[in-house]
């Protein structure tokens, strides 16, 4: 229900498959709209998709979806198998650029984000927040 305290989370393991993306978005649309959170659907799709893009365009492993709602806050995440930080995003992303602007607009358009290492397995997990409440 919106506005419920629950909190819940989903991990989606995916192939390196830039194929696996299009199934991310579908999946997450799924899980937000089954949450009652329509009105964070669309924001999600776009940085779920920059996110897990990245994990699978410039890695070699598998990655994987990660979605988490607690106290209002919806993060999505994308884990893959290198250990390699993010490359900074730029200060000014060309506009007229077909690539390089992912985290750039994933700093744009989400209310927090950030990476570690990842704790149990090998890789890192990039991640944003949203404010769902």
């Amino acid at each position: 229900m919106p506005g419920s305290s629950e909190p819940w989370e989903y991990t989606l393991y995916i192939p390196h498959d830039l194929r696996a993306v299009t199934l991310c978005r579908h999946t997450l649309r799924l899980i937000l709209t089954l949450h009652c959170l329509p009105q964070v659907v669309d924001m999600a799709e776009l940085l779920a998709t920059e996110l897990v893009s990245n994990a699978v365009r410039h890695t070699k492993g598998p990655a994987a979806l990660r979605v988490r709602y607690a106290d209002g806050v919806l993060r999505i995440g994308a884990w893959d198998a290198d250990p390699t930080p993010p490359a900074p995003p730029p200060r000014m992303a060309d506009p007229g650029a077909e690539r390089g602007r992912g985290l750039d607009l994933v700093r744009a358009c989400a209310d927090g984000w950030g990476w570690h290492p990842a704790a149990t397995e090998p890789g890192k997990h990039v991640w944003c927040e949203l404010d769902a409440a």
